[in-house]
């Protein structure tokens, strides 16, 4: 997708604010038509710019346990991540520069189901030199209003 101009910028930025404002209302605050909204929000979810979902917190669905797993790898990258990317558990997976190769976020039932995967599973990834888990205690802010540059 080419760049996105300021209307753009302004819509994502109203979605980001509340995912399911009616398109009348961003069209006021934005300065366009209803129908324009629409097919901008169509044209950036297309183009994969925008994904409109429920965030939703793990502990009030049953899961009892999160942890980012700062993963070491021998050989190259990114069949480590794609193999990350394929397990249910797994919600976030980057390729870094630093003290890890890989980071990735899980979400598990418990801790004994966290231990299977990292464990039985994610040790056992071709590559996978080396974890270390590191469990959250607390979520302390989740946002995804942070804009648009």
């Amino acid at each position: 997708m080419s760049m996105l101009d300021a209307q753009d910028k302004a819509i994502i930025a109203e979605l980001q604010r509340d995912g399911r404002a009616p398109y009348a209302s961003i069209a006021e605050t934005v300065g366009l038509s209803e129908t324009a909204i629409r097919k901008r929000v169509k044209r950036l979810t297309d183009a994969g710019v925008v994904q409109i979902v429920a965030v939703t917190d793990p502990m009030q669905l049953g899961f009892d346990r999160q942890a980012m797993i700062g993963i070491r790898v021998a050989g190259p990258l990114e069949p480590v991540a794609e193999a990350l990317a394929a397990m249910q558990e797994v919600d976030y997976v980057v390729i870094t520069a630093g003290s890890y190769d890989v980071l990735a976020e899980v979400v598990c039932e418990s801790d004994a189901h966290l231990l299977e995967l990292v464990s039985g599973r994610i040790r056992a990834i071709e590559g996978v030199r080396e974890t270390d888990t590191l469990m959250y205690l607390k979520l302390q802010q989740q946002t995804y209003a942070w804009g648009v540059r």
